[in-house]
């Protein structure tokens, strides 16, 4: 009976130590870290996307190209290829370059920092005019009617990168704002008089602070001529698209006057001096130009199709599109190029895995994860075969360990053990996660749509390890997400870790456990 026991535990220890060893010198794993050290591709994909391409919104002719260089690039591969419709626009977009300058004035202000938001109209060539500050009430904007025609008109409030909604219904709600300033405006004259009555008394009181509201007089101002709108922006500056009127835009519908968000220190200067009422011109050459017909988009999914359970699915990806101010490339080319570059090191290296892995450039994200939304509409009957999502979508920071829960610790850990060695600055460990819940609405990610269905989503945590001072919040939609933004050390690592857990997940011999997963 001792030497049953014996020979048992002997076996038990024999056959982990194989599975063990084989996981570390898996000659594809092997290869695929040859390759991702000495012939990595990655930060050629980002500058493609980021440098050729550009800035790539639904809708725009740079998102289409991105959609034909990606199938072209899987196809090369010998990968299938299929692009998924996610929905179709009513109009497209494509921008141009934008330039602006102070002329005259007494400021130090020579050209401006500014952008514009996605779907929203340029300047008719280069204009010039003079500058005034928006009316709060129908007796200010009577008086100014006839100074309004060739003005660039400054706004309240602090832009959230948003354009200001030219919509029936904000009409409606900036109708009732100027009915409450009519009544302010008309306490405020019998303060006026008061304090004027009791002026050598030193008896004064405060007058009552109009309801602020951003371009109240909208329309009577674009239709008294004014040549656009500017408005405060924080810096770094912000610039998303018009999402309260773009599923309503036709040819013949579109906004009228360039919608323009300034840099808040320039606004600052500029509102000072004409509250002054000094004169001096702003100029503006804005080229955002407008697609006619429907546009339909799509994301763009590559496979590898398993070599033993080809209808069981491994997902890896992120957003192909991105916002135009910049060039789209922490957020989220950064994202794509690691995925496109792991499909490539996983076929160079001659893997075949034993389900499908599907690559996954999803369309749409930056309005409202819209591409995934709809794939997992259309594709229901996929759900219970996919063994685990990987979203890249966090920005060009290096990743340096991976959470799961219980149940698959044992699988992570003879996947990732080859991670450890492959270069000691970006250290690597497995840590358990505890059940969650799942999510009851999307949020700002393509993984939470899949997450709402109950698929696994591994979560790759990511560093600024090497001290690169990183900020995420500084080039999220903003002006300043470029290529020179992510690291280039940061993203190959990526790159090698994603193709060999991706692989390494899709090579298993069953599906990833959901067990503790989620919370029940």
């Amino acid at each position: 009976m001792r030497y049953l026991i014996f020979i048992t535990v002997f076996l038990f220890f024999f056959f982990l130590s194989i599975q063990t060893v084989s996981s570390q010198n898996d000659p594809v794993v092997q290869k695929i870290i040859e390759i991702g050290k000495t012939d990595n591709q990655t930060m050629h994909y980002l500058d493609v996307l980021t440098n050729r391409i550009g800035g790539r919104p639904v809708g725009s002719a740079n998102y289409e190209t991105a959609v034909a260089w990606a199938k072209k690039e899987f196809e090369e591969l010998g990968m299938d290829v299929i692009l998924h419709q996610t929905a179709v626009l009513p109009i497209g977009f494509n921008r141009g370059p934008w330039f602006g300058k102070m002329i005259s004035g007494e400021s130090d202000i020579t050209t401006l920092d500014f952008a514009t938001p996605s779907y929203t109209v340029g300047t008719k060539g280069v204009e010039r005019g003079h500058v005034l500050v928006e009316p709060k009430t129908q007796r200010e904007f009577n008086r100014m009617k006839g100074k309004l025609k060739g003005a660039w008109v400054l706004v309240s409030g602090k832009s959230t990168g948003f354009p200001i909604d030219f919509s029936t219904s904000a009409d409606a709600s900036r109708d009732s704002i100027i009915s409450i300033n009519a009544k302010i405006e008309t306490e405020n004259d019998v303060i006026r008089n008061y304090n004027r009555q009791n002026r050598n008394k030193g008896i004064q009181k405060e007058l009552i602070p109009m309801r602020e509201e951003p371009a109240l007089f909208y329309r009577d101002m674009v239709e008294a001529g004014v040549l656009g709108i500017i408005q405060s922006s924080p810096v770094p500056i912000t610039a998303l698209y018009d999402r309260k009127n773009i599923d309503s835009m036709s040819w013949n519908n579109l906004p009228k006057v360039p919608d323009i968000k300034l840099n808040e220190h320039q606004f600052e200067k500029i509102e000072q001096m004409a509250k002054e009422r000094q004169y001096f011109q702003l100029e503006f050459d804005i080229r955002n130009h407008f697609r006619l017909d429907p546009i339909p988009y799509h994301t763009v999914i590559g496979i590898i199709k398993g070599s033993k359970y080809p209808d069981e699915y491994v997902i890896m990806g992120g957003h192909l599109d991105s916002y135009d101010v910049a060039t789209g490339a922490s957020d989220n080319a950064s994202g794509v190029a690691p995925a496109m570059e792991a499909a490539r090191l996983i076929v160079k290296a001659g893997g075949k895995p034993k389900r499908s892995i599907m690559v996954s450039l999803w369309s749409g994200e930056e309005f409202g994860l819209l591409g995934s939304t709809a794939w997992l509409k259309d594709n229901a009957d996929k759900l219970e075969n996919i063994s685990a999502m990987f979203n890249r979508d966090g920005g060009p920071l290096v990743p340096t360990s991976v959470s799961v829960p219980d149940a698959m610790l044992n699988d992570f850990e003879k996947i990732c053990n080859p991670i450890k060695d492959i270069n000691p600055e970006f250290p690597f460990s497995i840590n358990k996660m505890q059940p969650r819940a799942k999510p009851l609405v999307a949020g700002g990610t393509d993984s939470t749509p899949f997450l709402m269905k109950g698929v696994p989503v591994i979560q790759l945590n990511t560093e600024d390890i090497n001290g690169g001072n990183f900020s995420y919040g500084e080039i999220w939609h903003t002006t300043r997400d470029t290529y020179d933004k992510c690291p280039p050390d940061y993203m190959n690592h990526t790159s090698i870790v994603n193709a060999i857990i991706v692989y390494g997940v899709a090579n298993l011999d069953h599906l990833l456990s959901r067990e503790g997963y989620f919370i029940p």
